[in-house]
Parts: structure tokens; sequence; C-alpha cells
């Protein structure tokens, strides 16, 4: 019996040791590690701090920042990510920062950019989700190696130009039924103030019902409602102190979580059913994003039936039309609302803008005309690159890796921020935070001084697959905008991007309205 416990008490006592190694290992060993590799590649970074990292020191400065508006400029990086801007100006370009125990690099050089989204050696994939996130969609942006080949291959027809051009008179309605509103808000007066923040989400969001589901349109518009609240309640959560398995908990909260997702994925299944249905009896059309998806898909499903691989099922599909909303919504209303807000901070440029689309388009709205619209698409261009809806591209390295001559060990983070490099006087020259289009005369090639700088879409394979859908939608949207009306900023108006997942205007964009 002595001999029995003696045994017991030993294992017990190896298995805590072997847990304190591990823990040690984790939380303090592997840290300084890595924090010591790239320190001696002549790295700078914030020394390492025990499990929070620099979360503390980037609450108090972002909490700081966004305590109060800024003048009419455009110089919005400090105020936008003021952490990120502190890490460059003190430890370079490359540097690297605390992701709690995980080291992040910046890397803020276009030639590095390019080298990490290429990813030749298949070494950088996203960073490792949270299962909160998880719940809002498991599409394509999620997934990695060759389900995501796969996935992208299934879908990429989808989304190509000559599809996307029949979906012009769609997004035509949607802007349609906004602009008759904002007439009837005019007609009294002829001008009145209105925050086009929650207008322009709303029009996209009905852009978005319409291409995607077609008949369903008023499914779609529920389903964009139970997403935005399913949204809210998961931001709520990852900004709380993270408690591992503490979703799980039946709380008031975790339960609407949990049955937003039930309720959404349950709507989504049956459009995704009646649809079918419809197509193979010839009685709904095929040519929204639903119909174009499902019709692609059972031809991929034929093709390499043979092989076994098959097409999508139903779980899969359900998940990529939730990522029709969530790529596509915000992203878009956030792009449409700073173009609104730096037009009416611009008089000059609206007027140019608008005696283009009136001598190009006329009150017409076809493919061919807006193609033409080279000063439009300059100044979203500009917009793009002085407010970028998403601020940074974030990547995570799955091997040790080399980029160019930096060593990465497997399990680092790396942010690529779009805002620092959109706003680098050295890429972009001396007039990078002033608003002038014309420095995209010649295309996005010839903009900057690197041609490589302006990353507005991504790059590499996994460019936004979305970015045609995106660019047309925007362009129909200004285009019936300022055929219709002119614009100024309201004296209310108060200057103060910040970021919820896209580049948001914080105390909204408010602007007087003129019917014209």
């Amino acid at each position: 019996m002595d001999c029995f416990v003696l045994v017991t008490s030993s294992l017990v006592s190896l298995l805590l040791l072997y847990g304190v190694a591990r823990l040690s290992y984790s939380i303090w060993l592997k840290p300084k590690w890595q924090e010591r590799l790239l320190k001696h590649q002549g790295i700078g970074g914030r020394p390492y701090t025990l499990l929070v990292g620099d979360m503390k020191e980037f609450v108090k400065q972002i909490t700081e920042a966004w305590s109060k508006p800024i003048d009419l400029t455009h110089q919005i990086v400090p105020r936008v990510d003021p952490f990120t801007l502190d890490n460059v100006q003190q430890y370079g370009k490359i540097s690297f920062c605390w992701a709690g125990t995980r080291p992040r690099v910046i890397i803020k050089d276009p030639e590095l950019v390019k080298e990490v989204l290429a990813n030749k050696q298949g070494h950088f994939q996203k960073p490792p989700l949270s299962p909160l996130i998880l719940i809002l969609s498991r599409g394509l942006t999620t997934l990695e190696g060759e389900q995501w080949s796969k996935r992208r291959r299934m879908i990429n027809p989808v989304f190509h130009l000559e599809k996307l051009k029949g979906m012009i008179p769609v997004f035509a309605v949607s802007c349609g039924q906004m602009i008759e509103q904002w007439k009837k808000m005019t007609s009294l007066q002829s001008s009145c103030e209105i925050d086009v923040w929650p207008e322009l989400q709303k029009l996209t969001a009905d852009a978005i019902s319409r291409t995607a589901f077609g008949s369903s349109y008023e499914e779609g518009k529920k389903i964009f409602e139970l997403q935005k609240e399913l949204i809210t309640l998961t931001l709520e959560a990852m900004q709380s102190l993270y408690i591992p398995g503490f979703r799980f908990i039946p709380t008031r909260k975790n339960q609407r979580r949990k049955k937003l997702d039930k309720d959404i994925t349950s709507i989504l299944r049956n459009v995704i059913r009646r649809k079918e249905h419809g197509m193979r009896t010839g009685q709904a059309r095929s040519d929204d994003l639903l119909g174009m998806l499902l019709q692609h898909n059972n031809q991929y499903a034929l093709l390499e039936n043979a092989s076994g691989a098959g097409g999508m099922a139903i779980e899969d599909i359900v998940e990529e039309c939730k990522q029709f909303y969530l790529a596509g919504q915000e992203t878009t209303a956030s792009w449409l609302t700073w173009a609104i807000t730096v037009l009416a901070l611009h008089p000059e440029w609206q007027e140019t803008a608008r005696e283009e689309v009136l001598k190009v388009c006329g009150k017409e709205l076809d493919y061919e005309a807006i193609s033409h619209l080279k000063i439009v698409t300059m100044i979203l261009y500009e917009v793009l690159r002085l407010y970028p809806p998403v601020i940074a591209l974030y990547q995570h390295t799955n091997k040790d890796t080399k980029i160019k001559e930096i060593s990465l060990p497997a399990g680092v983070d790396i942010t690529l921020p779009i805002l620092l490099l959109n706003h680098d006087p050295e890429l972009w020259g001396d007039d990078a935070q002033e608003f002038k289009p014309e420095r995209f005369s010649e295309g996005v090639s010839k903009a900057s001084k690197d041609q490589l700088a302006f990353f507005p879409f991504g790059w590499g394979p996994r460019t936004c697959i979305g970015q045609n859908f995106a660019m047309l939608e925007a362009k129909v949207a200004l285009v019936m905008i300022l055929q219709h009306f002119s614009f100024k900023l309201s004296p209310s108006y108060s200057h103060a991007p910040y970021t919820v997942m896209t580049l948001q205007p914080q105390h909204g964009a408010h602007i007087i309205l003129h019917q014209i």
C-alpha cells in the first residue's frame, strides 16, 4: 500500500510539474524566445509583458484618441489607429508588438506586404479565429488550404464582371428608392439635414438583399436585420474579458446569439431549397447571386463527381450567403459614406464629378456609360486611399518562414497596416494627406511612387472576390446621388473616423442636402 501511495504521489507530482512547465513555456519562455529572435534581426518592438502583452497600452491610446473629434482634415491616422502609428514611429517600418502572448509583426513596406499576400510558400494564413467570430459565417474568407482553393474555384464565376453587369438595374432600383425618400424630405424647403451613414447602410443592405436573393428579397432584409443584431452581440462579447468556455453558459445574451444564428440558418436553408426547386421547375430566375451560385455549384458537382470531390453541401451555401452580407454590405456603406463626406468638403470636385455624370450618363444608367466615368473612378479610388473601409490586413505564420531576409517562427501574427501605407508621404508624396483624385488619372499602378503601394482589395490569390461588385455598386449609388442632389457638410458634422469592423463616422455623417 505504501508503495502504491508513493507511486501515485510521484505521478501526480510529475503531472503537476509537466503542467507548470507547459504553462511556463507558453506564457513566458516561448514569447521571450520569439522576442529575442526578432530583436536579433534588428526588428524593434515593445518588451513582452506577462499574459497581457500590449493590450493595456492599446486600450489606453485608442480610448484617448476616440474621446474627441478632430479638425476637418484627412490626416486621420493618429485618431483611427494611434497604437500602430506609435509603434512604427518608435521602432521602424518593420516592428513588433504583443497581442497577449503572441508577437505581432507590423510590416509597413509595400514590397514585403506583397510578398506576404502572394504567399508563394503557403506559410501564411488568416490568424486563428475566435469561435465567436465563426458564428457569423464560416464562408470563403475563413477557409484555408485546399478547402479554400476548391471553394474559390466554385464561387469565382458568380462574381465575374460579365455576370455582374446585369445587376446594375437592380442597384439602380435600390438607390432609386433612397433618392425618392430624400426628395420627399427636401420637398418643402428644397434642402434638409440628413445623416447619410445609416441611410447608406440601409441602401447597401437593400442592394445585397435584391442582388443575392432576387424574389426572396423580403426574406433577405429579414436576414440582414437578424445578422446585424448578431454582429452587435458578437462584438460586445469579444470586447469583454475572455473566459474559456463562457460562451456555452446559458446566459441571456449567449442564448440570444445562439437563437439568432439558428434563425438565420433556418431562413437561408428555406430560401435555398425553394430557389433550387424553382430553378428545376423553371419558376425561378438564376441571375441573382444565389441563383448563379447554385447553378455553378451544380455544374461543378457534375464535373467533379467522377473524382468524388462533389460540390458544396447546403450548409456550405448557407455560410456563403451569410458572407454576402458580412463582406459586401458594411464595407460599401463605409466607402460611400466617406465619398459623400469628402465631396461635401470639396465642392469643386463634387461639381466636376456631377458635370461628368450628366455629360456621360445623362439620366440613364448602363455599364457602357459607367465604364467611361474617369473622374468618378478617380474620386472613388482617392476616397478608398484616404478612408479605406478595412484599415489593416492580418496574417499568421503556420510554419517557420522567411520574408526576404526576415525569419519568422511559426505562431507569429502579422499586421499589414493599409491605412498607414495609404497616408505615407514616402509612397504618395508630400501631399499624401490631401484629397487629390488626379493622382489616379493614369490608373492605380501609376498613382504612387511605388506601384505596389495600393491594396484596396488585397493582393495575390486571396484578392477580394467581390471587388467588381463593390465598384459597380459604389459607382451607381454615387452617380444617382450626384444626378439629383448637391450637398455640403452640416454645421453639426463632427469629424471622428474610427473602426468597428470597418472605418465608420463615430458621430454620424451629417450633410445638408439640396435637391437639384
